[in-house]
């Protein structure tokens, strides 16, 4: 049981002991228990991190100890104009609207202000807010001075009478009022007699609306917080997506299918992963992790990030190759023209076919190795050596004449070096420039001061490009020496890598064969096999192609027959 579970279980037991004290038993015992309870419940609202739970936890227990039938929580407007409904509860009419139960409340916000600027002091909880006091009526429907029009159009629907009010603002350590308690209908335990507000009841009400309102108001400004963390994130990510449009999807996906996995794995009822878990900090922090694994590529050039083709620097330089081509046809076609006219001149007629010939032979040749090197200069999974054999045979075979009139050869070096790439489109260094990026991720996030609950986040983020093997980088870590939500991340990175159909150099991969190409990489050592098999078995990758996928991109998986998988017996 954590801490959060024992203070609601504490403050459980202390509203209980509330509900069980007697009007007709001692008042000190009675006030003891109530002030236990309001002792309690501050606890347990100071560790509850969700906003409406939060909300929903106060009222319920305002109610409690005031002993009301009915409550309303009301929080000012950012505009500081009007109050909006945000939870209601009446329990004998079995009502509950707002907080863990979905149900919206339908009532519109009560205006603080008139048309003409004027205060709604003619409502109660407007009245509690403009005149900063607690209000406290004994009978609605015999007061004066407020409009209870519409408490009495609910009463007359539902049969219900709403007869005591006790209405307190809520006001923050700022001394800023940032809602309104509103209870209805003060009952002592054991009867269904509506009875006046006691001024106990009206000071221990105020006692939690001053705690409740700090704890609101500081949670609120935690998640400010966290909503301005997670926008400069995405302020980076988007920096990045300004430089390249296809790392800026990597980086929105990749941390939606790190998540997905990550819950699959947690759900996991048996195997190697049945012991991991993750509770919401746990889960915030592996998602900041996965919005900021590639937040080094901030500092990559933008001619490597987006190498679309294997010549591609500032612009694809196979145009200059066509120009060389065409350079090299005209030379061979003057010479030979040359050659054809000097047959003429000395009446030899079989020596012109000869020559008409061997200028298309050549042509054609030509012709057959432009195309060549426009075609692997587009790259992909993996280039023969006959081929690239043949690429520096062009480079060879053919000569080029610049403007100061000297022959060179077809290709410099660096070109050779691009269009012999086995796989992709990137020379080992450009792929050890995109590789820095990971440096540069752990760099830039081990320098940041995280609080304790994301200190896990460079281990996170900086672990994605290492394998199981110790082969990966930037540390050569073994799978026994990451975390799981590493590994997770691993997986993640890869899989969106491979489907991803915004990249320049590729188009994405159908489900089986992404599935395929993982489940080798997880045979050999490069993943996690078991989040891997978790990942099929669960479907995590069938989940994130609907949301994610081309439709002609999901095909029809047969995981009978994906590699680390099948024989592992999972299926």
């Amino acid at each position: 049981m954590d801490e959060t579970d024992r203070a609601d279980t504490d403050a459980a037991e202390a509203g209980a002991a509330v509900e069980r004290s007697s009007a007709a038993g001692p008042s000190a015992d009675d006030l003891l228990a109530r002030f236990d309870y309001l002792n309690e419940v501050g606890a347990a609202l100071s560790r509850e991190k969700d906003i409406d739970r939060l909300l929903e936890s106060i009222l319920i227990a305002a109610k409690r100890i005031a002993r009301a039938d009915g409550g309303t929580l009301y929080r000012v407007s950012d505009d500081r104009r009007s109050l909006r409904f945000e939870i209601l509860r009446t329990d004998s009419l079995g009502i509950a609207m707002g907080g863990s139960t979905g149900v919206a409340v339908p009532f519109p916000p009560i205006p603080l202000y008139g048309e003409g600027g004027e205060p709604n002091t003619h409502n109660v909880a407007a009245c509690a807010v403009l005149q900063d006091r607690t209000v406290a009526i004994d009978d609605a429907y015999t007061a004066s001075g407020f409009d209870f029009s519409g408490t009495r159009k609910f009463d007359k629907t539902t049969g219900y009478r709403s007869q005591s009010f006790l209405t307190v603002p809520m006001k923050n350590h700022e001394d800023e009022i940032i809602g309104v308690l509103q209870l209805i209908n003060a009952r002592d335990p054991g009867s269904t007699r509506v009875r006046a507000f006691t001024d106990t009841d009206r000071r221990l009400a105020e006692s939690l609306a001053s705690q409740a309102a700090v704890v609101l108001t500081n949670r609120l400004l935690i998640s400010h917080l966290e909503n301005l963390f997670e926008s400069f994130i995405n302020l980076i990510n988007s920096a990045i997506d300004d430089k390249s449009p296809y790392t800026g999807g990597h980086c929105e996906r990749v941390p939606v299918l790190t998540m997905m996995l990550a819950d699959a794995a947690c759900a996991a009822t048996d195997g190697p992963l049945a012991a991991f878990s993750m509770n919401e900090q746990q889960r915030y922090e592996l998602k900041i992790a996965g919005l900021l694994h590639d937040c080094g590529k901030v500092t990559t050039p933008v001619h490597v990030v987006d190498k679309a083709t294997k010549l591609e620097t500032i612009f694809d330089r196979i145009h200059l190759i066509d120009t060389r081509f065409e350079v090299v046809r005209r030379t061979i076609e003057v010479d030979l023209l040359r050659e054809r006219l000097d047959a003429m001149r000395r009446g030899e007629r079989a020596n012109q076919v000869e020559l008409e010939a061997e200028l298309r032979r050549r042509e054609r040749e030509l012709a057959d190795d432009r195309d060549f090197l426009r075609k692997v200069n587009v790259g992909g999974e993996f280039m023969t050596p006959e081929d690239q054999a043949r690429v520096r045979s062009i480079a060879q075979r053919w000569q080029w004449r610049d403007g100061d009139g000297f022959d060179k050869p077809l290709l410099t070096a660096d070109e050779i070096n691009n269009l012999t790439i086995a796989r992709g489109t990137l020379t080992a260094e450009e792929r050890s420039v995109i590789n820095h990026h990971i440096e540069v991720t752990i760099q830039m996030l081990e320098a940041l001061p995280w609080p304790k609950h994301l200190k896990n986040v460079p281990e996170f983020a900086g672990g994605h490009h290492e394998r199981m093997d110790g082969k990966g980088y930037p540390r050569g870590l073994r799978g026994d020496q990451m975390s799981v939500q590493a590994r997770v991340m691993a997986i993640a990175d890869v899989f969106e890598a491979l489907t991803a159909k915004d990249r320049p150099y590729k188009p994405g991969k159908r489900l089986t064969e992404a599935l395929t190409i993982l489940g080798r990489m997880a045979q050999s050592g490069h993943v996690d096999p078991d989040l891997f098999r978790v990942f099929v078995r669960e479907k995590v990758y069938l989940r994130y192609a609907e949301a994610f996928l081309d439709a002609e991109q999901i095909d029809a998986v047969d995981e009978s027959q994906i590699p680390g998988y099948a024989e592992a017996g999972a299926a």
